[in-house]
């Protein structure tokens, strides 16, 4: 809803409880009630409307494309991490009792190419900054996968991924984030 028919909204339901008699406070008291609701509800639809429907930069769409080009790698169960982490790279994920390296993540990659298959995945930005050759991206995911064992797992979590544009072309230098806990 737009901040002016907020407004409006909030002028002409505090003139009616203004009208109303003193004898009916109960009223007055739940017509507020659900002032408060309404605004609150057109505040958050907005913040996730902005956050869904945002509209994205030259530079922006380059980051996201590294990002899901790193998920397809994992998905093709392709070694990415060769190609796409930076030499200094240091990322820590939910799972990992302390950060790891270039080195670690090419192992754990390695491991889960051998351990499991991913059926799907979707992946949803939710905040991208550029800025010069640094960027910051902001995103959650939904994955489903498959295990030796053919048990199936579906996941949700989110990441925050920093990377740098080396010699044209963009590198994680690290992430935070992962599966949510609620998922086990």
């Amino acid at each position: 809803m737009p901040k002016l028919n907020v407004i409006a909204l909030l002028a002409i339901l505090n003139q009616i409880t203004l009208t109303k008699s003193i004898n009916n406070r109960e009223g007055v008291k739940r017509m507020r009630h659900l002032l408060t609701v309404i605004v609150l509800m057109s505040a958050f639809g907005a913040a996730v409307s902005q956050a869904h429907g945002q509209t994205w930069s030259k530079k922006q769409l380059e980051v996201w494309k590294v990002i899901e080009v790193s998920w397809k790698a994992i998905m093709d169960k392709e070694d990415w991490t060769t190609s796409y982490l930076h030499e200094k790279f240091l990322g820590w994920d939910n799972a990992r009792p302390m950060p790891q390296d270039k080195s670690s993540a090419r192992k754990w990659n390695r491991y889960g190419i051998e351990n499991s298959t991913t059926l799907l995945q979707e992946l949803y930005p939710v905040g991208i900054i550029v800025h010069d050759n640094t960027a910051i991206v902001h995103y959650f995911y939904s994955q489903a996968a498959e295990d030796r064992k053919e048990e199936r797992k579906t996941v949700h979590g989110r990441y925050t991924d920093i990377l740098v544009k080396v010699k044209g072309k963009w590198r994680f230098l690290g992430w935070s984030g992962g599966d949510n806990p609620t998922n086990d």
